[in-house]
């Protein structure tokens, strides 16, 4: 019995002597060399892997960043202090961060909007398009159907009365939401711009007023009542120039008759107040 127990330890012991032989063996001339550089910037990074470098993920873009292919402030998640550090590790210059957050550009949401139809699809933004258009009358606003929200690494999307609103404070401005949404209505526009255009669609007022309460008729009180070059005419409607954009201000200065030139803190307010509304009914 002992004779047993003794040989099959000597067996166990010499399989695994064999077995790490093997391993160190194949390690060592098959193994890939890996640069040092690409894990200390590895560790730099913020590692929640968002997309918004352009690359699948932190590791990918570590080894980008160490064959000079990118640029430390590609990544929209990384503070300025991680970026300097990266950019000395690579002997990289870099500039000042410009923080840039999501918004959607659209309010009309299910109060302020008619419904065309009603759905029972997919709970997804693109299968809702492509099935009449989606839900709601106008063929240039939101389809509430939360695909940015799930796409948003930092839960900074909130769905309020079918329509996506971003919170600044969440919002890293990684872009993700921008590609997800199958009708462009969401931009990464500076952090420091607080008044907005919730409306995107490039349709006549009249055909506009027909199908939402809150669009741009293009009436340009705005752009009176700003200085030049804060607001961009497109058309039918008005574009606030982020390269040049107005103060808050703004929106009394203009008194946008049909509400759709509002500071991100108004915007949220009205959908909070409106499903407040909505609950107590």
């Amino acid at each position: 019995m002992l004779l047993t127990i003794i040989l099959s330890i000597l067996a166990l012991s010499g399989l695994g002597i064999i077995l790490g032989l093997a391993i160190g063996f194949v390690s060592k001339f098959f193994g890939v060399a890996t640069d040092p550089k690409v894990d200390l910037v590895l560790e730099l990074l913020p590692g929640v892997n968002c997309g918004g470098c352009s690359r699948p993920g932190c590791a990918d873009f570590a080894r980008a960043l160490v064959a000079g292919e990118a640029s430390p402030e590609q990544c929209p998640v990384s503070s300025q202090e991680a970026v300097t550090q990266i950019a000395q590790l690579l002997g990289m210059t870099v500039g000042d961060l410009e923080k840039k957050v999501a918004v959607v550009l659209c309010g009309g949401d299910i109060h302020q909007t008619k419904v065309k139809t009603l759905y029972n699809g997919v709970n997804d933004c693109i299968s809702a398009m492509q099935i009449a258009g989606g839900p709601k009358s106008c063929a240039y606003g939101c389809l509430g159907m939360s695909s940015c929200a799930r796409a948003c690494p930092f839960g900074a999307i909130e769905m309020i009365n079918g329509l996506a609103v971003v919170h600044n404070e969440l919002c890293v401005g990684c872009g993700v939401c921008v590609d997800t949404c199958p009708r462009d209505l969401i931009k990464l526009v500076p952090a420091e711009a607080k008044v907005h255009i919730y409306c995107s669609s490039p349709e006549k007022a009249a055909v506009k007023m027909k199908v939402c309460n809150v669009p741009c008729i293009a009436c340009r009180k705005c752009v009176k009542s700003g200085e030049e070059g804060q607001f961009e005419i497109k058309g039918f409607r008005v574009e606030v120039n982020y390269d040049n954009f107005p103060g808050e201000d703004i929106v009394e200065k203009s008194g946008c008759p049909k509400n759709c030139l509002l500071t991100t803190a108004q915007h949220l307010e009205i959908e909070r107040n409106a499903d407040k509304e909505e609950n107590a009914v």
